[in-house]
This record gives structure tokens, sequence and C-alpha cells, in this order.
């Protein structure tokens, strides 16, 4: 089942695109009625804001007070924390309670206005930000819901801003002012991404790799796609993933790089290895077939040291390379060694990226980029490696997890 977290802005458009979602096939999963079946009439949830709020919150139909209770919590931190604390929880079951009712090859769309606000970007497969321009939503406000400028720009500022937003999720749909132009987004998106995505995740496949090795220029985003992805994998996996690291040349800033996120899942023992497997599938990245290791590095030739899982993403849009290693191990400790010494080298982060343009100018037409990567070996083996344990013994650098 892919999980789908959608979000956004008041007065963004988040309703337009679930609506859309809704047609083209998601189920879609309201939170904000959630919440209200959360604390209706009789539930444990409006007996614990009665208490903690007193009966002026509490209509005379027996009914939450919505704008008297919001009177309330708009300008204290604290009140505000109090609610979460009774509602989030029994919103959480009651989402529970919704994704065990759907048959397993559904995708399921939770329209969730603070996925930001609550860090729930971890809990699902991809996240879609609605956004808009300030002065559009304001508008918006006025027009549809009677407010003035100064109330719609209030409740804007109690959001989350642009830049949280942006780096807690995977797609923006822009929505500015044509309805026309974000329906043909969300088209787009359920075609090319969303369907091939759930097809690829309920047969535990990998996504196919297509373009070959092309190095595009650093992307500063790249980070904060990296720690998404590895909270997702820490969220699945739970206390059998030590840590994940963000390693490969995506990892080093200013250094052009193929667009693929490397990272690295950091186990305890060989056993562990494969006990992640099927954590590691249902978060969305399924194992590649075959036996893996890294290539021996002459400093350790012992080719069973060397013994790795792989797996990769099933996103179709947005290819990863997960890299299973036991703690300790020559290939772990090489990935993070190699990703730090180009952080801090600036001579030898400008060979390697000769080395790149070479290897990918040479293998253009391989979209499987096998060839890239075999191309490189020699001079990670000849070149690289004794320069970096000559760094890391010159730094006394450790490894940083």
């Amino acid at each position: 089942m892919l999980r789908i977290g959608l979000t956004g802005g008041i007065a963004a458009g988040k309703s337009t695109v679930a609506a859309r979602l809704r047609v083209l096939g998601a189920d879609v999963v309201d939170a904000d009625v959630l919440a209200r079946e959360a604390v209706a009439p009789g539930t444990d949830g409006l007996a614990a804001i009665r208490t903690r709020f007193g009966a002026a919150v509490i209509a005379a139909d027996g009914t939450l007070d919505r704008p008297a209770l919001g009177r309330i919590v708009f300008d204290d931190d604290e009140a505000r924390n109090d609610l979460n604390d009774i509602v989030h929880p029994a919103v959480r079951d009651l989402y529970a309670a919704r994704l065990e009712q759907l048959p397993p090859e559904r995708i399921v769309v939770h329209d969730v206005p603070l996925l930001v606000e609550n860090a729930m970007s971890a809990d699902y497969h991809l996240v879609i930000n609605v956004d808009a321009p300030e002065h559009e939503r304001i508008r918006r406000m006025r027009a549809d819901r009677g407010m003035s400028a100064d109330e719609a720009a209030a409740r804007i500022a109690a959001q989350a801003d642009d830049r949280e937003r942006g780096k807690a999720a995977d797609v923006r749909l822009r929505n500015e002012g044509d309805e026309a132009e974000v329906l043909e987004q969300v088209g787009q998106l359920w075609h090319d991404r969303l369907l091939p995505f759930n097809a690829n995740l309920l047969a535990g496949r990998c996504a196919e790799r297509r373009g070959g090795p092309i190095l595009h220029p650093y992307d500063p985003t790249w980070p904060d796609q990296a720690e998404r992805l590895g909270a997702r994998i820490r969220r699945e996996c739970g206390p059998a993933v030590l840590v994940v690291d963000h390693i490969g040349s995506t990892a080093v800033p200013g250094l052009p790089a193929k667009d693929v996120i490397d990272l690295q899942v950091s186990v305890a023992d060989r056993e562990t290895l494969d006990t992640v497997r099927e954590p590691l599938a249902r978060a969305g990245f399924p194992r590649k077939p075959g036996i893996w290791q890294d290539t021996p590095k002459p400093a350790d030739p012992d080719p069973d040291h060397w013994v790795k899982r792989f797996h990769a993403n099933a996103d179709p849009l947005r290819m990863v390379n997960v890299h299973v290693r036991v703690v300790g191990t020559p290939g772990w400790r090489y990935a993070l060694a190699f990703r730090d010494w180009l952080r801090a080298e600036d001579d030898w982060r400008s060979k390697y990226l000769a080395v790149k343009r070479a290897a990918a100018a040479e293998h253009a037409a391989d979209p499987s980029t096998a060839g890239y990567a075999e191309a490189k070996e020699p001079w990670f083996s000849v070149v690289a490696d004794p320069a970096v344990n000559a760094w890391t013994a010159a730094t006394g650098w450790r490894p940083p997890s």
C-alpha cells in the first residue's frame, strides 16, 4: 500500500488536489474529519478536552464548541500543546484503523494540514506539498472566508513557512490561480509517479534506471532529500537500523553528481543484513537481486570482509541506492571516510570530478550506469584508497556515526 502525505498552507489549494486524487482513484483520508471524529460526543477525546479546558468549550448540544476552544489555544502554546496531546493519538489510531480496512493494492492519500508542524513526513512513502504565493492565499481567504487581510496573514504566520514545507516534502505542486494548471500537475504526478511507484512497491521491485550517467550541478536540496529518505527507513526498521548516513557524491557539497541519493544503513551484525530486508521493502526500498559486495581495496583484500546488501527505491522519479553494511567493516568505514575526505580536500575533489566526467563520457549510452561505476573502480583502489588512508591517519579521523 502506497501511503502519500498531502499537505499545504491554508488557502493554498490542498482540497482541490485531494479531490482530484480521489477522482483519479486514490483513497483520501481527511485528517480534519478524523479529528472531528476523535472529539465527537461520547468519545474519550471530548471528555479529556472538557477536563482540561472546562465546560465553556462544550456547546449546548454536547458537541465541541470549536470557536470557543480556538480562542483559548490560538495564542497559548501550552494550551495548544495540551490539545494536541489529547487529539493526535486518537487521530493516529483512527487513521491506522482506516488503513486496515483498505485492500493492500490501494494508494492512500492522507490529507493533513499540519503534517509539517507535527513532523509526520517519515510516516509516508511520499509527501506532496501544495503551495501558492502568500498574496494569493490572502486574497482567497478574504474572498472565500470573509477574513480581513490581517486575520489572513496571522493564520499564515501561525503555520510552517515555505522553507520548512520544502524540506519536508518530496513533491511541490504550485497552485497560483488557474485551477486547470494544478489539476494537470496532479494528473501527471498520478500517472508518471504514483501508479508505477505503487506497482513497484506491491511487486517488491526496484524502479527501472533511466537516463545514463549524467552529471548534474550540485543540488543543495540533496541533503534534505537524504534526511527524509533516511527518516523513513529508521521509522520502518526501528532499532535494527543503528544509523542512516548520506554518502556518495550527492553528500559532498559543490560536487557535480548523478542525481542519485546514496544512503548507508548501518546494522550491528551479518544476521541483521537480512533481518531488515522486509522492513526496507515496506519503506519503499526493495532489495536488488544478486549477491553483493564492495570491491575489496588493497589494504584489506579479503572479499568476505566487504559483503553488504543492496537495496534501491521503488519510486520511479527518485533514484536511491541503499547500501546495508555492518558497522566496523571495511566497506562501511570506507564509505564514510571517502565522503569526508572529499568534503575536506578541494584538490582531491577536483581530481575525482575529472575521473567522473571521463567515465560518464565513455559510458554515456549505458542506462544502467554499471559501466560508469566499473570505470571508476581502478581509481578508487590505486589512487583514492591510499590517499584516504593517509588522510585519516594524518587527521585522526574517526567515523562520525
